[in-house]
């Protein structure tokens, strides 16, 4: 009879990544889809928690999570095809609530990869409902960029620049500038930049980079204002902002997307970036 341990990862450590690295090709081999472990998020210092299940010496289970706010716990996992309904997702997630219970989290966010009827039913099975189903997408033609107009300049936000940064995402977003000015504190990390986008020498949009690796980088909270949408600003610092990545040398350039909004996909693919995959989102209780 086989038994299962559960561990937390250790950041650095070289034999559990390549496990890691195993289990996914396994996995993506015997289920025929595209998945990701997030080996890029789990292995750096200060990156996603991680929990691993053994069984007979071999890893059976990965389960990783990061707060995105106050209440909500962001989890992927993967588990071997030949290990499921043996209890290792159970006991990965059991050892995660106990975890996040400590930080104030009561929500989970579960990502399913498109065409996975397993993590389906897992989900449902949890309770979770469909939240949204999201793109991931990749920068595949840098050369389709833009050229950004003298009047352009994009800057590293400073700590006079915080409620701007505030006003500015609350309104694009529509969320309270309560819950953004904590979502903006709680992912202040060394790994994240925000750049302010000024026009005219005024404030009009930001965009954050988290920096996964020296060649990789993640391009989220896009936004500018309201008042200055609709004129093609948007697609002007983007451009500038990959310009500027390819020029630090980044070589892997990412950015998420949400399936049914049409007109920031063709933004995305405009300035030269592709779908890659295609993630559900499913919310629920701890």
């Amino acid at each position: 009879m086989s038994t299962y341990e559960v561990i937390s990862m250790k950041y650095n450590s070289r034999e559990q990544i390549a496990d890691i690295t195993l289990l996914e090709q396994q996995c993506k081999q015997l289920d025929s889809i595209y998945l990701k472990a997030d080996i890029d998020h789990i292995s750096k210092k200060d990156g996603d928690h991680a929990l691993l299940c053994y069984s007979d010496d071999s890893l059976v289970g990965l389960l990783s999570w990061y707060p995105s706010d106050d209440a909500t716990g962001n989890i992927n996992a993967i588990v071997h095809p030949h290990k499921r309904r043996l209890g290792v997702f159970s006991r990965l997630l059991k050892h995660a609530v106990a975890d996040m219970r400590t930080q104030g989290i009561n929500q989970l966010s579960y990502r399913i990869p498109q065409g996975s009827p397993s993590g389906l039913k897992t989900a449902q099975s949890l309770g979770a409902v469909h939240d949204r189903s999201e793109y991931s997408m990749q920068l595949v033609n840098g050369s389709l960029t833009v050229v950004e107009p003298s009047d352009l300049i994009l800057s590293v936000a400073e700590a006079k620049d915080f409620e701007f940064m505030v006003t500015c995402s609350a309104q694009a977003f529509g969320d309270s500038e309560e819950w953004t000015r904590n979502y903006f504190t709680q992912t202040d990390e060394p790994s994240r930049v925000t750049y302010i986008a000024w026009k005219n020498e005024l404030p009009v949009g930001l965009v954050r980079i988290n920096v996964i690796n020296k060649t990789t980088a993640f391009i989220h909270n896009f936004c500018i204002l309201p008042a200055y949408q609709g004129k093609r600003l948007g697609r002007t610092v983007l451009g500038a902002l990959v310009k500027l990545l390819m020029k630090q040398h980044y070589t892997v350039i990412r950015l998420s997307v949400v399936t049914d909004n049409d007109r920031a996909l063709n933004l995305y693919q405009s300035v030269g970036f592709e779908v890659h995959s295609e993630y559900q989102y499913f919310s629920g209780n701890l």
